[in-house]
């Protein structure tokens, strides 16, 4: 059967950061015992069609799961290793923030199962956190980071470049420490505009300006080189790990393989009785949480996904990864041969520019591609 990955969305957040357009929503009080019977219901749902599948990989994600009692994430990973088939080396991830408050509860979270935290660190620049509407420090980040990484045996953290008026200097001093402190995993995000977010409205009005293309070029560039001094590589677009650190959970994603969204607004990829199937969760958590307590799931769509637009995913997702896709493994998920998927003319010059490479059997970008992989990837994919 088809190995399974489980996202467990919780979408509940101290404050809306500007910059973020993801299914999250500020609450003071949360129902916890309500949203946590939720949740344990939906798996049981999924759990009792899907069968015991293969399993590898957990992951809490928000939203701000560290917001959840420790309790309820020792219970829902009690649940999935109990329903289905865990791997050995099962990896369980959640999503920290680093506020003193949260950093406080990661020992009890390791105690619950989880073996791998990702905090949400952002930067290490006092003025960039402000900026960025984030609710810790500088000081609170580094603390946070320093405890996870004698908490947990693996450790990721995220950042966010070209944001406004940052030099490559100044990329380069915050990198180097943040790396010192977590050397594991990394994961960079531009800094981008999105529709109906705070940060819309500033850029709109003039009063938010963002680095130009060459800046974001030179600081996504100085990334891989003082990653790789701390011996992190570049194996997808915007992640780098140690040989091994890679996250498994989001590999289940650009791989195409299973996974199952749980919670609101999640979304899921599901093969049942041979057919590839997309799913959501109703966004809204209370309407959600009514929707399961009535029906046992808060599904709103369950759509078999054609052919086409199989290949045109997989494609998205593996050309995203440094060891690209086996054409192989694409014609068996996606049932369309592989150069059947890709405009050939574009696809040889593509080859011949340099910006992707066949490596054995394998189609894959290299760092120059990876750079230009949206344009790449528009003109390539039919």
């Amino acid at each position: 059967m088809e190995p399974l990955a489980l996202y467990i969305h919780w979408p509940f957040c101290l404050a809306k950061c500007p910059y973020c357009d993801f299914n999250s929503h500020v609450r003071a009080d949360i129902d916890q015992t309500r949203f946590a019977a939720a949740l344990r219901a939906e798996l049981a749902w999924e759990a009792a069609r899907l069968g015991r599948r293969p399993l590898v990989s957990v992951f809490f994600g928000g939203g701000t799961p560290s917001l959840m009692a420790p309790a309820t994430v020792a219970a829902l990973i009690d649940d999935a290793t109990r329903l289905f088939d865990p791997a050995a080396d099962l990896e369980i991830t959640l999503e920290a923030n680093p506020t003193s408050v949260e950093a406080e509860k990661l020992a009890s979270f390791r105690a619950a199962g989880v073996n791998r935290v990702s905090l949400g660190v952002q930067s290490l620049e006092e003025p960039a956190l402000q900026a960025l509407g984030r609710r810790h420090s500088a000081a609170q980040a580094i603390a946070a980071l320093e405890i996870a990484r004698h908490t947990f045996p693996r450790l990721s953290f995220d950042l966010i470049y070209a944001r406004p008026g940052q030099t490559l200097p100044a990329w380069r001093a915050e990198l180097r420490q943040a790396l010192t402190l977590a050397a594991d995993h990394l994961s960079l995000y531009q800094l981008t505009i999105e529709p109906g977010t705070g940060f819309e409205v500033l850029h709109r009005r003039g009063e938010l300006v963002l680095p130009d293309p060459d800046t974001g070029a030179a600081l996504y560039d100085a990334t891989a080189e003082e990653a790789a001094r701390f011996g992190l590589r570049p194996y997808e677009v915007s992640n780098y790990a140690r040989p091994g650190g890679e996250s498994r959970h989001n590999l289940q994603y650009w791989r195409y393989g299973d996974y199952v969204g749980i919670g609101p607004g999640a979304h899921g990829r599901l093969t049942l009785e041979g057919e590839l199937l997309a799913t959501r969760r109703h966004r809204a958590p209370d309407a959600w949480a009514e929707r399961v307590e009535r029906d046992g799931h808060g599904s709103t769509e369950q759509t078999p996904v054609a052919a086409a637009d199989r290949a045109r995913e997989a494609l998205l997702m593996g050309l995203r990864l440094s060891e690209g896709i086996d054409p192989a493994r694409f014609a068996a998920r996606t049932g369309v041969p592989f150069n059947a998927a890709l405009d050939p003319d574009t696809l040889a010059q593509a080859v011949e520019e340099d910006y992707l490479v066949w490596e054995g059997s394998r189609l894959r970008p290299t760092a120059e591609g990876r750079k230009r992989l949206d344009a790449l990837l528009a003109a390539l994919v039919m």
